[in-house]
């Protein structure tokens, strides 16, 4: 009586999960109810904080220079790793959502992110600070995980609204990770954002624990290995894939050669910001990326190839507002505005088109594109601070402008191939 009593004076987060297409002998089953805003803005707090965790570093190359005596010209590798792991992430774990319990899975992850972390907060040396990035950005992909339970557990009336506002978070994540890395830099040093990371991760696990449910799904009999290859069979059969994650490779390239090495100009003469002055030119990132939500309506309405031709125009156009850092930071806001407007949109259409291919394999092409995406920032990351070190700012906007041109040119010569 004190559950039931219990259950009637605190309403469930959400009702009992149950999925239609496992099934098959229950006429009757009824809709899933739509887990309430509350959850939903967890769900995208949780997104946004595991991927926050894996940019942390790129306002903090200078201060990890010095602490473990690297080098300027081979400091980004410490991005680099971080993204490359991402991307094994991405097609190592993220298909076993198919396979196993989401709700261990998340929680499994999310718990191995909080050691990951310790580890990068306590690193006593390079070799740990490597083996530790390496390990937050294989557990960082707990975001796709994410949102796929959260459409399981929204009813399909709102299933787009609450995937919407998970996927917002990780936007918001990626580009708030230096505003917040800069903060706690200048206050308590690099160490300390790990640290808090770390306990922030921890009380997400304690939360999920509690709101995440067992919800039970009649999967198909596959072998890892099947589902694996599953993921590449799909690049051999979907052209559409191959164009959208190349193009993708090339945008998050140029995203990160402009916020990994941006921090190298700042934080010196004439300049010399704080971090957390450098951190918060991602709340300028922010305003380019959220005005890039229209383009997956664009997108809809038949208008993708138009819709990435004007923004990667726009990605070029970006650099050479960049390009004047050194004489203008006004220059430097407008260029971050157009840069990221440009990468946001050209993201959200490549989803919009790539998601219609397959609708039984959307969490394997989501897989399989996000390696790409992945590829394109631990290249621009390691290209931006060699670049940096031998040629100065000119030198990262050369090679900015230059993926940004042959971005355009290939969409050029690749925009009358048609979506299925």
């Amino acid at each position: 009586m004190c559950k039931l009593q219990t259950n009637l004076e605190h309403p469930p987060l959400y009702n009992e999960i149950t999925d239609s297409s496992s099934s098959t002998a229950i006429s009757n089953t009824k809709e899933p109810s739509s887990i309430t805003r509350a959850v939903t803005l967890l769900f995208a707090a949780a997104c946004g904080i595991s991927v926050a965790n894996i940019y942390f570093a790129q306002p903090l190359l200078d201060q990890l220079s010095e602490a473990f005596g690297i080098n300027h010209s081979t400091i980004g590798i410490v991005i680099t790793i971080t993204q490359i792991f991402y991307g094994l992430g991405l097609l190592l774990l993220v298909p076993l959502g198919d396979l196993l319990n989401q709700r261990r899975l998340i929680i499994g992850q999310m718990l191995l992110s909080t050691i990951a972390l310790a580890i990068v907060g306590t690193a006593f040396s390079s070799t740990v600070l490597f083996a530790g990035m390496a390990l937050v950005g294989l557990l960082a992909v707990v975001t796709q995980t994410l949102v796929a339970f959260a459409a399981t557990m929204a009813s399909s009336a709102e299933r787009g609204k609450v995937v919407g506002i998970v996927t917002s978070g990780i936007v918001i994540g990626i580009l708030l990770a230096r505003t917040f890395a800069g903060i706690l830099t200048d206050l308590a040093g690099w160490r300390s954002v790990y640290l808090v990371s770390a306990v922030i991760m921890l009380l997400m696990v304690c939360i999920f624990a509690k709101v995440l449910p067992h919800a039970e799904r009649k999967v198909k009999s596959m072998s890892y290995i099947r589902l694996i290859r599953s993921v590449l069979d799909l690049f051999i059969q979907e052209r559409t894939l191959r164009i959208r994650s190349f193009l993708a490779m090339l945008i998050f390239a140029d995203f990160s050669i402009l916020w990994t090495s941006l921090v190298l100009p700042l934080s010196t003469p004439p300049f010399a910001l704080s971090h957390s002055a450098i951190g918060a030119f991602g709340l300028v990132g922010v305003a380019g990326a959220l005005a890039a939500a229209r383009a997956g309506k664009l997108a809809d309405q038949g208008y993708g190839q138009r819709t990435t031709g004007i923004s990667l125009a726009l990605l070029l156009l970006s650099w050479l507002f960049i390009r004047y850092l050194e004489h203008s930071l006004m220059a430097l806001v407008i260029g971050i505005i157009l840069l990221d407007l440009a990468v946001q949109a050209v993201h959200v259409t490549n989803q919009a088109m790539i998601l219609p291919l397959r609708a039984e394999a959307r969490s394997r092409l989501t897989a399989g594109y996000m390696v790409f995406y992945s590829i394109g920032g631990a290249s621009g990351s390691i290209a931006s601070t060699q670049m940096y070190a031998y040629f100065g700012w000119g030198g990262v906007c050369l090679l900015g402008a230059s993926i940004s041109a042959f971005a355009l040119l290939f969409w050029a010569m690749t925009s009358q191939v048609k979506t299925k």
